[in-house]
């Protein structure tokens, strides 16, 4: 292979003068050429645009796909350039062992029947789990993988391409400042005023070389700035060109708040349909409904009170869901989580128990409660 050794010892040459300017600016022993404060500020948005667009991404990543094997896999067949197969989601890994279940304990009988049901929910549930991964990767992920993966790269390979025209452009003020001060030290010594032939023949000769010098320095300092210049309007297009990246990400992050509001309301939708058929295929008898929350301190809706159903023929233990406060001496006062015993009496609210705690006794109401066999 052939080298061209002089253009390497060349790069060579610049790439050590460069850091020898960079440390001695780290140091305070050089002058540093400022930036121009808009264009200073356009780096600073820019930097800050890249630090939180790369944060969001691979946080919405973690809330797509929580699995970090799964997340490894997708970015090693997205550089390969290969479609990734096709991964059942969790939820239709569910709802699939649940109807396999169900073939095995019989689909006739009250279990397996159920599992059918709430199965072929879970993989409705896993389906719409699977639209939002997708359509989350081609309006949200993608554009904001693009900009750092394309736009970022170029605005960064232009930064450190100005970066490199700043320290050339200082480099040649300090080489112009040495040759001033050589030239100005050589016309002030005593052998520049000595009337002989001979050492002024050899002084004009130095004092023309020291000008030759500054008048050389002074040209390469000129091509510095206009190379300074020109790259500092090229950084400078490509920065202002991140407000343009804001109104795209915004319209990526509207679109992306619409998949999730469809997701979420397409589970609500699953959710209250699989309640439904459930409350509709069970008997009256000692099954006990009870509705889903998100919290425990959260309180049931009418809704929920009015679908809770339960007869209870002796003492049972009951799990406390939410905390509830006594309105009189009559009630229980319950704390969230714990066990009571619970009971009826004849005649009854059925939207009320006896509960006990130790030598405590009061009615509680049964929508805060979830009995246990």
């Amino acid at each position: 292979m052939d080298f061209n050794v002089k253009k390497l010892a060349s790069d060579a040459g610049v790439f050590f003068t460069r850091a020898v300017q960079f440390t001695e600016e780290k140091l305070g022993q050089a002058e540093k050429t400022e930036l121009d404060p808009h264009l200073e500020n356009l780096i600073t948005q820019a930097d800050g645009t890249k630090n939180w667009t790369d944060k969001i991404l691979r946080q919405t990543e973690v809330l797509l796909q929580p699995n970090p094997s799964a997340r490894i896999e997708e970015f090693i067949y997205d550089k390969l350039d290969k479609k990734l197969p096709s991964r059942a989601t969790n939820a239709e890994l569910l709802g699939q062992y649940m109807l396999e279940a169900a073939g095995e304990f019989g689909s006739e009988t009250p279990y397996g029947s159920t599992l059918i049901t709430v199965g072929e929910y879970q993989k409705r549930l896993g389906g719409a789990e699977r639209e939002l991964l997708q359509t989350s990767a081609v309006t949200f992920l993608t554009p904001l993988r693009n900009f750092l993966e394309g736009d970022w790269r170029t605005i960064s390979k232009e930064r450190r391409l100005l970066e490199n025209r700043r320290l050339d452009l200082d480099i040649c003020k300090a080489r112009l400042k040495k040759a001033k001060q050589a030239e100005a030290k050589a016309t002030a010594a005593p052998d520049f005023q000595e009337t002989r032939p001979r050492n002024y023949v050899l002084s004009a000769s130095a004092s023309a070389l020291l000008s030759e010098e500054v008048d050389k320095a002074e040209h390469e300092l000129r091509v510095a700035q206009t190379e300074f210049d020109r790259q500092a309007e090229v950084t400078r297009l490509l920065l202002e060109g991140i407000s343009s990246t804001h109104l795209n990400h915004l319209r990526c992050l509207q679109d992306f708040v619409e998949a999730q509001a469809t997701y979420y309301a397409q589970c609500h939708h699953y959710m209250q349909d699989l309640q439904k058929e459930l409350s509709s295929s069970h008997p009256s008898g000692d099954v006990c409904p009870i509705p889903i929350s998100s919290s425990s301190s959260q309180k049931p809706s009418a809704l929920a009170m009015e679908q809770t159903q339960i007869t209870v023929t002796g003492a049972r233990k009951a799990k406390v869901l939410y905390d509830y406060d006594a309105h009189d001496s009559s009630e229980l006062s319950l704390l969230a989580d714990e066990l009571i015993a619970v009971y009826t009496v004849p005649g009854m609210d059925p939207d009320w128990l006896v509960g006990e705690r130790g030598n405590e006794k009061g009615k509680v109401p049964v929508t805060y409660l979830e009995l246990l066999s």
